[in-house]
């Protein structure tokens, strides 16, 4: 009698897929998008501009009022990234990849930041003060925000988002990727999505953070078609977070309507939400194989440092440009020399120190393997 032979616990290694040049493209996007929220849609300061954004430049306003959806792009490529960057590594080379990508251009842009809001103190936002000692070297963590410490810059508060995300993945990588692990790891953080808005348990949705958790989960459900193959369930697990994402997004919608000043548009948010899920939906299935362009490569390193320094800095520098020039013009001087201090931060700090970062904690994590035997009684 012959025996059956075992089921492979996930379907059989796909050959190395081309590189999706156009996530870099889409990390730009989302990173434009929320600068454009921040730069033209907001009217609650209006010392920045001298006077309103919608008065000011009503097409920009009214283009930039649903720019904080670029955040809910940025997560969804973010769960995608983030299994195809630690797929077949252990967890001391995941946790090496997101240190040596998030902290470098950080620790800069923080004290950077903390420089201009030190020597220019703002007249905008929740927090007009210089920034304390105490609070500068809290940020340097990006654990500031569960301690009660106000961010260096309003936008770190979506870094926090991303590091619990890594946190909670970090088990699944810790147990070893797979196809079942990965689908094993989606449902059961959807369900307690679906439980966590339904009951008042702080403690739960801290850690599943049922607002944003669906762009995640279906980003890594994408992963897993562009690396094994589009079928029904992929599609469903997707096809069920577009769903809860629409929901979810009417509670920023009326969040982010104190900021643009007036009423925003369902339909519109859902309509950007849609496009977001087609894009990196057709990023997945290979239709932007053919987009090979190397200068997306560059853009998508200008991403996080452009996102880390637009707006308290950006801020600053409109209100000194504007008193001089029109503000289109002022938008579009302030975006290149924004783009030009990314660039910056990118070639000298990032490319330089984040490999010794690298060794450093391949070094580390080596002694924690040496290590790592239990101590012979002797």
């Amino acid at each position: 009698m012959r025996a059956t032979p075992q089921r492979p616990e996930r379907p059989a290694q796909s050959t190395r897929r081309p590189r999706l040049y156009v996530l870099d493209g889409l990390r730009l996007v989302a990173a434009l998008g929320v600068l454009s929220w921040h730069w033209m849609g907001v009217q609650r300061w209006p010392d920045i501009w001298h006077g309103t954004t919608a008065h000011l430049m009503p097409a920009g306003h009214a283009l930039g009022s649903y720019g904080w959806l670029g955040v809910e792009l940025f997560f969804l490529i973010s769960g995608f990234v983030i299994c195809m960057s630690c797929w077949g590594r252990s967890v001391g080379d995941f946790v090496t990849s997101r240190v040596t990508r998030l902290f470098p251009a950080y620790w800069v842009a923080v004290l950077l930041t903390s420089a201009v809001l030190y020597f220019a103190p703002h007249r905008w936002g929740n927090d007009t003060s210089r920034p304390s000692l105490m609070r500068v070297l809290t940020n340097l963590s990006m654990a500031h925000a569960p301690l009660g410490v106000n961010d260096i810059d309003a936008v770190y508060w979506t870094l926090w988002i991303e590091l619990r995300f890594y946190i909670i993945f970090g088990v699944v990588v810790a147990m070893g990727l797979t196809y079942r692990r990965v689908l094993a790891f989606c449902g059961v953080w959807g369900f307690l999505s679906l439980i966590s808005a339904s009951v008042n348990f702080p403690l739960l949705d801290a850690v599943v953070q049922s607002q944003y958790s669906w762009y995640f989960i279906a980003g890594m459900a994408f992963f897993l078609m562009y690396r094994f193959g589009q079928n029904l369930l992929l599609w469903g697990i997707v096809g069920f977070c577009w769903l809860m994402a629409l929901n979810r997004i009417t509670i920023m919608l009326h969040t982010n309507e104190y900021g643009a000043g007036h009423p925003l548009s369902w339909k519109l948010a859902a309509g950007v939400v849609t496009l977001s899920f087609a894009l990196v939906g057709l990023a997945a299935v290979g239709a932007f194989n053919r987009i090979n362009w190397r200068w997306l490569t560059v853009a998508g390193a200008l991403t996080y440092p452009l996102y880390l320094i637009h707006q308290e800095i950006g801020f600053e520098l409109i209100t000194r440009l504007s008193r001089y020039l029109p503000p289109y013009p002022t938008v579009a001087v302030s975006l290149a020399i924004m783009l030009t201090v990314a660039y910056a931060l990118h070639r000298l700090v990032e490319r330089p120190f984040a490999p010794l970062l690298k060794r450093g904690l391949a070094a580390s994590f080596a002694a924690v393997r040496r290590n790592g035997e239990p101590a012979q009684a002797g």
